[in-house]
């Protein structure tokens, strides 16, 4: 008997797609609109109101409707079609872009008008985020769907990595009012992308949900997928990224570069450090598709975690400003390896009539416990410092990453003999 061997992904396969690349190129757009926003809003609103609190709010306000809404974004994704929810989405960016712009136009900034636009701009990034990958799972055949995950997070990558060059040049450029209502543009690509797109989400599968949509699926979400010891693994490897690390190395550059002496001459040094930071996503996750040495499987997103538990304890803890620098890079390459491998995971093994809110709960973890992270880094921090609460951060992360690959394999290996 004749087997036919399955046929190999092909590399960089989602960008030689007619459909699927103009998405991958428009969603980085979009997140270097969202990146720019922050760059403008949170310069005006400290040096408006010079607030600690304010600037705590932020983080929270980005962070928790993920927490609290990503489930129910999720059912909207199975339900209705995803092109329509992601111009929503878009359609709340630009507005909150324009509220900005108006208020500064004003002059009629307040804090509580500042909170609110806050809180919808975290909300526009919840709703975006599972409709965007049942998109992906849309666009691409299973065999190359988690290169479509990983090129995905590469170009949104890239979008972080150049909102903060873009948005200092529109702020110098165009002052803060007229480059927020410059930012708009950035949003249009991807809303009007959707227009022309055939897909929408729920194309190849064929399913829609038709059942009542509620606020209150997660719990029932949660056991339906609880037997899949490999989903709840990864949904538990992303929140405990979210919760050791999550956005702790950015927010601590400025401590990082102190120590490292590179706090003052311009803020050059602070600047690479926070580049270093960036690339190694962008970069990694060109090379990774390029070599196709990383596997959607279990090992890969544990190795390539406990490698990103190790470069934050190498940041934290090293008196070297070249070490630090290479650290970062290398732990960029090992969050988008890690983060990619496991939401790829999620998307092929959630059941194809809960994908949304499988893919919600996910987002759920791997975003909205970053405000957790917040918590914890200001609770260690206080005791260790801020150093000492990343190298804590980092030692959890690796630790927490075998002990999840432990209890995966047994389970696996006990369902294998059964």
């Amino acid at each position: 008997m004749i087997t036919t061997a399955a046929p190999r992904p092909r590399r960089f396969g989602p960008l030689r797609d007619k459909y699927s690349r103009p998405y991958l190129m428009t969603a980085g757009l979009s997140m270097m609109g969202d990146n720019i926003e922050h760059v403008i809003t949170y310069w005006v609103l400290w040096q408006t109101f010079h607030s600690p609190w304010l600037v705590g709010f932020q983080v929270i306000s980005h962070w928790l409707p993920f927490l609290l809404l990503s489930v129910l974004f999720g059912g909207l994704a199975e339900k209705y079609d995803c092109r329509r929810i992601i111009q929503i989405a878009q359609g709340l960016f630009a507005f909150v872009s324009l509220g900005w712009g108006v208020l500064f136009l004003t002059g009629s900034l307040e804090m509580w008008s500042a909170c609110v636009l806050l809180v919808l701009h975290g909300c526009a990034g919840a709703l975006w985020g599972p409709a965007e990958q049942l998109m992906l799972h849309d666009f691409a055949e299973p065999r190359e769907l988690p290169s479509a995950v990983r090129l995905n997070a590469t170009f949104k990558s890239l979008g972080v990595l150049a909102g903060p060059v873009v948005g200092s040049v529109l702020l110098l450029l165009l002052g803060p009012t007229w480059g927020i209502f410059a930012n708009i543009a950035f949003y249009l690509p991807m809303t009007l992308l959707m227009i022309r797109t055939p897909f929408t989400g729920h194309s190849r599968s064929g399913l829609v949900m038709r059942e009542r949509i509620s606020i209150l699926d997660t719990p029932r979400v949660l056991r339906t997928v609880a037997g899949d010891t490999v989903l709840v693994g990864m949904i538990a490897l992303a929140g405990l990224i979210a919760v050791c690390v999550g956005s702790s190395l950015t927010v601590s550059m400025p401590n990082f570069a102190d120590a490292l002496g590179a706090g003052d001459e311009g803020g050059l040094g602070y600047g690479l450090l926070l580049f270093a930071n960036g690339i190694g996503g962008v970069v990694g996750g060109f090379l990774l598709e390029a070599t196709g040495i990383i596997k959607a499987d279990v090992k890969a997103a544990v190795v390539a975690a406990v490698m990103f538990g190790l470069t934050s304890l190498i940041v934290a803890t090293t008196s070297h400003y070249g070490i630090a620098v290479a650290a970062l890079v290398v732990g960029g390459v090992a969050n988008l390896a890690a983060t990619s491998v496991g939401q790829a995971i999620v998307q092929l093994r959630a059941p194809a009539d809960q994908r949304g809110r499988v893919v919600g709960v996910y987002g759920m973890i791997g975003s909205g416990m970053r405000t957790g992270n917040g918590i914890t880094l200001a609770g260690l921090g206080a005791l260790v410092g801020v150093s000492g609460a990343v190298a804590v951060g980092g030692v959890g992360l690796m630790l927490g990453a075998l002990v999840i690959a432990v209890l995966t394999g047994m389970q696996t290996a006990r369902s294998r003999r059964a």
